[in-house]
């Protein structure tokens, strides 16, 4: 039992270890893509949403945290977060087109809507048959399959809310920041000709 014990213990340093660079390595990516810290920042709120879904999924099977969830944990960071890219991108598209932050929310919402519904649905119907358990040794991949369900049908829900709402937050923030800015550059420009004369 000690041994097994200490086996998995170890097991699950190294799956928190990937786990880490999981979330590193995607936030860096979208950084790169984005030329942007902002953004991904945005983005990557919906990776602790999928721990809602996570926890409730296994309470209700039954099923405990094994170093299979913990896999299943590590996919779920890549899949949910492409939900929140297909919102955010087209929000950032919207911006710059000239649209008006909250009509951009609204209008990517209603646009995006249907895309995030059908890829997220494509991959639950996807792992609903690995999550029965059916066939010899299913019942090892089963809760692999169960935690990416809960995680991605749950994040997909509290994304469509939470990504528009923390967007406009930091967007809030971000102009605020960059008024304050300009105001001391323009004080230090007024005190420079005031020396000057």
């Amino acid at each position: 039992y000690g041994g097994e014990n200490k086996e998995m213990m170890e097991s699950f340093a190294s799956l928190a270890v990937a786990l880490l660079l999981a979330i590193i390595l995607v936030y860096a990516v979208m950084a790169v893509l984005y030329e942007s810290f902002f953004d991904p920042f945005v983005i990557m709120f919906s990776v602790p949403t999928a721990i809602i879904g996570i926890v409730l999924s296994l309470l209700l099977t039954g099923k405990h945290f094994s170093v299979v969830v913990f896999i299943g944990v590590i996919m779920l960071v890549g899949i949910v977060v492409a939900n929140a890219i297909v919102l955010v991108d087209y929000l950032k598209q919207l911006r710059e087109r000239g649209m008006e932050r909250d009509a951009a929310i609204v209008e990517a919402g209603r646009v995006r809507l249907r895309p995030i519904l059908m890829t997220a649905l494509a991959t639950i119907l996807a792992m609903f048959p690995l999550a029965l358990g059916i066939g010899e040794g299913g019942e090892m991949d089963a809760p692999l399959a169960i935690v990416v369900i809960g995680g991605l049908l749950v994040s997909t829900l509290i994304t469509l809310v939470l990504v528009p709402v923390v967007y406009s937050i930091f967007d809030d923030w971000g102009q605020k920041l960059g008024r304050r800015r300009r105001m001391a550059a323009d004080t230090v420009a007024e005190e420079g000709i005031g020396i000057e004369n």
